[in-house]
C-alpha cells in the first residue's frame, strides 16, 4: 500500500516544475506516488514532467480546483498531500510526516518557509500540538500564518472520500472554500514543527496580479467560498465561534 498521494497541478510552469519534482524525488522517503495532472498547459512543462517516474493525468484547461479534484480521484495513497508546481519541498518532509502518522490522524499540518524571486525568504515559527480535535486544532491553526492553504496539509485519503471534500470548480481562493471545513471535522488532527514547504511567490502568480477586473472577481468568488462555510458548518453540531469569526474576518480583510 502507498502511503502517499503527492497532487501536483501543472500549467504554464516550465521555469519552475523541474525544481519541484526535484524536491520530491529527493525525499529519505521514498513510500509515494506522484500525480502530476496537465491542466492544459501551453508551455514545455510536460515535456520535462515525462523524464519523472510520475503518473500523468491529462485534461483540458479547467483551473485549479478541477485538477487538484482528478489528482484525488487517481489516488491510493493513505494520505493525500498537494504541492504546488512552482512551489518546492525540504528533503526530510515526508520522513517527519512518517513520524506524526502513528496515531493515525486525519490531518497534519506542517510548517512554511515563504521564499520569492530575489531569494528572500521568511519562516514562521508555529508551535506544534498531537492528537487534538478539530475544533481545538481549528482554534491553534487559526493563529498560524498560513491557515487555509491546502498544500500546508497532509489529508488521509479515506476520511477526504468519507465527507465527499471537493474544491469549487470554477473559483479562485479554492483552498478557503474548503480547507476550513476539512480541520475543523476532523477528528484527530496533529501539527508539527518542521518546517518542510518552500511557498514561492511569483510576482505574476494568481494572487499577485493587480488588474481590477480580476481583483474584483477574486472578492465575489471569497464571497461565494464564505456563504457555503456559514452553511456547512451550520449544518454540524461542531461549535462554531471561531470559525465563523475566521471566516468572517477574512472576508472583511480581502474585501
Amino acid at each position: 500500500m502507498t502511503k502517499y498521494s503527492i497532487i501536483i497541478p501543472v500549467y504554464n510552469v516550465e521555469k519552475y516544475i523541474r525544481n519541484c519534482l526535484d524536491s520530491v524525488f529527493s525525499q529519505t522517503d521514498k513510500d509515494f506516488e506522484v500525480i502530476v495532472v496537465n491542466d492544459g498547459t501551453k508551455d514545455n512543462s510536460m515535456d520535462i514532467v515525462k523524464k519523472y517516474d510520475v503518473k500523468i493525468i491529462n485534461q483540458k484547461n479547467q483551473g485549479l480546483s478541477a485538477a487538484r479534484n482528478r489528482g484525488v480521484k487517481e489516488a491510493v495513497g493513505d494520505y493525500l498531500i498537494f504541492l504546488d508546481s512552482d512551489d518546492y519541498w525540504e528533503k526530510n518532509i515526508l520522513k517527519e510526516l512518517s513520524k506524526s502518522l502513528k496515531n493515525n490522524p486525519d490531518l497534519v499540518r506542517f510548517q512554511i518557509k515563504q521564499v520569492d524571486e530575489n531569494d528572500n525568504s521568511m519562516c514562521y515559527n508555529e508551535e506544534g500540538f498531537k492528537g487534538l480535535a478539530g475544533e481545538e486544532a481549528f482554534s491553534k491553526i487559526v493563529k498560524y500564518h498560513f491557515v487555509e492553504n491546502a498544500w500546508a496539509y497532509c489529508i488521509k485519503r479515506k476520511y477526504w472520500l468519507e465527507n465527499k471534500f471537493q474544491f469549487a470548480k470554477g473559483r479562485i481562493h479554492e483552498d478557503f472554500g474548503l480547507i476550513p471545513l476539512v480541520i475543523i471535522k476532523a477528528t484527530k488532527v496533529n501539527s508539527i514543527e518542521y518546517v518542510g514547504y518552500n511557498y514561492f511567490q511569483r510576482s505574476n502568480s494568481i494572487m499577485n496580479n493587480g488588474d481590477y477586473e480580476k481583483t474584483k472577481r477574486k472578492v465575489e468568488d471569497f464571497y461565494q467560498h464564505y456563504l457555503y462555510l456559514r452553511d456547512e458548518i451550520n449544518k454540524t453540531n461542531l461549535d462554531k465561534q471561531v470559525f465563523m469569526s475566521f471566516i468572517a474576518n477574512s472576508l472583511i480583510i480581502k474585501i
